[in-house]
């Protein structure tokens, strides 16, 4: 039965406050926006939905911050190709603690953070730069003058916020504000995005013991993933066979990528749609406490563990994306296109999670590089996105969407936002050359 509602209404007092740029989201692409736009003097305001910073590296607790090192046959050290504003970020962890050594990911390496210390961390980067943070604020509503987009409304605890700004970046992951906007976005291949996964730690492991019987690669072998499949159905429910276990900072515990959450119906869930997102939640909780229950009878090392927490919410790879002014073709991935606009590197293979299996297409001894015009929509202003929410083909985003890169799309849309604030540049007509060179100001090595 529909009742009739008389009137909608929030009585609460509102507020404005104004910046000469809002960044929407602080995950690792809102976090780097944010300060490097303050070091240039801007005027920045970031909100954020949660009460911490990081976004999928935290709340999803993905734990690792991949994308830094080249992929090879012949692993001797780990070869870092990204630099910038990840430098920084990636000092700070390790001084206090929370950042553990490179560890080996199949063909190339990566390393595992806290998650508490994250926060940390960025909350200290965001005092010292000047950045004024709002936790606790959901976007519900975009400012527009035309298709020029002016600020955001947001929804607080105390009453709405309305925000005005030079420049808005959307760094929600989602392209939330472009999709309010109604500016053109895509989800996927022809709609479909790769599967949502539940992020857990293991606590209680002998991970001595674990690390001599199945070596130092963190993607855990062909044996294993034997195991799984023989066990799933007969006592087990394990849709995932080829799974990664890593070593963290803390003593005792591996953090466990392994599950493969998709509906009841077989679809690839959707996090964007909030039946898909609550089913998700559900079923990835289910899925940590079979993968443990599997891991304590079956691998050396796990008898005695527990699950020690998931992530907040599930860790999502791919939802709604930008139409970009350019976009990261398939093609640009594998086979290490330059570009004079690029304002990122990525060496990271391609990781396709689909069916048991996850597919992962290695680029070897090379990089690509991420032209701006991913990161600018195809109409409007007063506009940037930066994350995974970047203008990318659907294998392309499986590349591009990892942590060290979102760090590298924020320290460039940082210095895109302030620099269209303070000279009064539209954003559609913003030069990746110009900003290409700031960063290599920066210590990016791009060039």
């Amino acid at each position: 039965m529909v009742s009739h509602v008389e009137e909608i209404t929030d009585r609460r007092p509102s507020a404005t406050l104004h910046a000469d740029v809002l960044v929407a989201g602080a995950g690792a692409s809102g976090l780097a926006t944010a300060v490097t736009a303050a070091r240039q003097g801007s005027k920045v305001i970031v909100v954020e939905r949660y009460g911490f910073c990081g976004g999928g590296a935290v709340a999803g607790m993905s734990g690792t911050i991949c994308g830094l090192y080249e992929a090879s046959d012949n692993l001797v050290r780990p070869t870092q190709v990204v630099h910038g504003f990840v430098d920084d970020f990636l000092k700070a962890m390790k001084d206090r603690g929370g950042l553990g050594d490179a560890i080996l990911y199949g063909k190339t390496y990566t390393h595992v953070h806290d998650p508490l210390v994250w926060r940390e961390v960025a909350d200290h980067l965001l005092q010292i730069a000047g950045v004024q943070v709002i936790y606790h604020a959901v976007v519900t509503d975009v400012l527009m003058n035309g298709d020029h987009v002016e600020g955001v409304q947001v929804y607080t605890k105390e009453g709405k916020l309305r925000i005005h700004a030079s420049v808005t970046v959307d760094c929600t992951g989602d392209a939330d504000v472009a999709s309010m906007a109604g500016l053109p976005t895509f989800m996927g291949d022809d709609g479909q995005v790769q599967n949502p996964t539940m992020m857990f730690r293991l606590q209680g492991v002998d991970v001595e013991r674990f690390r001599a019987h199945h070596g130092e690669n963190t993607i855990l072998s062909k044996a294993v993933s034997e195991q799984i499949a023989a066990a799933d159905g007969n006592g087990y429910n394990l849709p995932r066979k080829k799974i990664w276990l890593f070593p963290t900072t803390r003593p005792g515990e591996l953090l466990c990528n392994c599950t493969r959450i998709t509906g009841l119906d077989g679809r690839e869930l959707n996090a964007v749609f909030y039946r898909d997102f609550t089913e998700a939640e559900v079923e990835g909780r289910k899925q940590a406490r079979e993968y443990a229950r599997f891991f304590r009878k079956n691998l050396p090392g796990c008898e005695n563990s527990w699950i020690n927490d998931t992530g907040v919410q599930v860790c999502v790879r791919q939802t709604r994306q930008v139409e970009g002014r350019d976009k990261l073709f398939n093609a640009d991935v594998v086979e290490g296109r330059k570009r004079p606009d690029g304002i990122a590197r990525s060496p990271w293979p391609i990781e396709l999670h689909a069916g048991e299996q996850p597919r992962v297409e290695w680029l070897l001894n090379d990089y690509y590089e991420v032209p701006l015009g991913c990161f600018v929509p195809v109409r409007g202003s007063g506009l940037l996105v930066a994350g995974r929410c970047l203008s990318a083909e659907h294998e392309a985003v499986a590349s591009a969407r990892v942590t060290a890169q979102c760090f590298s799309y924020g320290h460039a849309v940082g210095h895109a936002g302030a620099l269209a604030s303070r000279e009064g540049i539209p954003t559609h007509a913003l030069s990746g050359e110009d900003i290409r060179g700031l960063l290599n100001r920066d210590g990016a090595a791009l060039d």
